[in-house]
């Protein structure tokens, strides 16, 4: 067998010659090709050659693209994007149309491990008895540690009727136990509201979707004809969603003007406001660790306003948007492609929000936050008589 001087095969260096033609045409295209990295590149085209050539086994090159894809993907160390195979991604599509069976399993990011921040009454999550606070160590066998959020949730997601196994890790144990669930159609709530005592309305928003502004709506006119007259805002626990529904939502909240800005690369600056006229009434805003996305969004454009009072644990910190872009294999790439700013152009990705009344939260029955909240409010409403 005859080798070059880098030790290939004939053939395989055939094979190399073409193929750095053909990425070499396409990197020119795109701009991306600088004397400063040129040698990367050649390596990169180097070690799929010898792996297609040298390897003991036969080894599948579309396996190969595939892996590069996400290698590259994941060295960029950001826990929110990442290359969605093409059977995650078409899960995602079948989301976004409605086509999907569930859980009743709300699940946010504490840690690193994918954890469980609250099931709904009457779903196959809340039959089979899992608990907030449950770590979900496998989904169907495979580690959920490393799996940003939104794919973890989509593994979850399937037809209605087929099974899923969850491995759990409970608080107090140290032994995994598995959980086998049959996915239903879920049709929860994200709004909920009752009145307290006084006058105090608690409303709890447990993420955002396109249904959330309307939710919040019908739930404020009932409220109001039971004699509201301040609100707890309850945003503990809630992932976030979608942009749009926290920047309508925030109309009801915080007087006409900017919500969030939005910056992409290069400095460029997106800017999105609300023209409603707040409700104006005394305001409490409660968040941790579990408030994440849209709803910092949401609770800092309350603090930048000065329109309320947060109330509880720093926040979880992600201040950032992402894209999902297609791929042709049927695969997608969900990568970073902007950052949140709040009305004061602070930018808490990574930092959280620091509530004005820091209160930390016990284990046990007793919620102290709520009822620091309802204290601070009860204060508000006397002196506004």
């Amino acid at each position: 067998m005859r080798v070059d001087r880098y030790g290939l095969p004939k053939r395989g260096n055939r094979i190399f010659t073409a193929m750095a033609i053909a990425i070499f045409v396409i990197i020119v295209g795109f701009g991306w090709l600088v004397a400063s990295n040129y040698k990367h590149f050649g390596n990169l085209l180097k070690v799929i050659v010898l792996v297609r050539t040298q390897y003991l086994n036969a080894a599948n090159y579309n396996d190969l693209v595939e892996g590069a894809i996400k290698g590259l993907v994941q060295s960029l160390n950001d826990p929110y994007s990442a290359y969605l195979d093409p059977v995650t991604y078409k899960q995602l599509r079948d989301q976004i149309r409605g086509s999907f069976g569930g859980l009743g399993i709300l699940v946010g990011m504490k840690e690193d491990s994918l954890t469980v921040a609250r099931t709904y009454k009457g779903t196959p999550a809340y039959r089979e008895g899992i608990l907030p606070g449950d770590i979900i160590q496998k989904i169907d066998g495979r580690e959920a540690r490393g799996i940003d959020l939104e794919s973890a949730v989509q593994l979850m997601r399937g037809p209605v009727g087929t099974k899923i196994i969850l491995t759990l890790v409970r608080s107090g144990s140290a032994t995994p136990f598995d959980v086998v669930l049959t996915r239903e159609e879920i049709r929860v709530p994200t709004v909920e509201g009752k009145m307290l005592k006084n006058g105090v309305a608690h409303l709890m928003i447990a993420q955002f979707t396109e249904k959330t502004p309307e939710e919040l709506g019908e739930t404020i006119e009932k409220l109001k004809k039971e004699g509201m007259r301040a609100i707890i805002l309850d945003l503990r626990n809630n992932p976030g969603g979608e942009l749009m529904s926290a920047v309508k939502v925030a109309g009801n909240f915080i007087p006409a003007g900017p919500v969030v800005f939005i910056e992409y690369r290069g400095g460029r600056t997106e800017e999105h406001r609300t023209e409603r006229s707040n409700l104006q009434l005394p305001l409490v805003v409660l968040v941790n660790d579990g408030s994440a996305s849209a709803a910092e969004i949401l609770a800092g454009a309350i603090k930048d306003t000065e329109s309320g009072v947060l109330v509880g644990q720093k926040t979880f910190g992600k201040g950032v948007v992402q894209m999902i872009f297609e791929l042709d294999n049927g695969a997608g790439l969900k990568i970073t492609t902007a950052r949140y700013l709040t009305p004061k152009k602070n930018d808490i990705n990574k930092k959280g929000i620091i509530p004005d009344i820091v209160v930390e939260q016990p284990a046990g029955n007793v919620d102290v936050q709520l009822q620091r909240a309802i204290d601070i409010v009860g204060q508000k409403i006397d002196k506004a008589s």
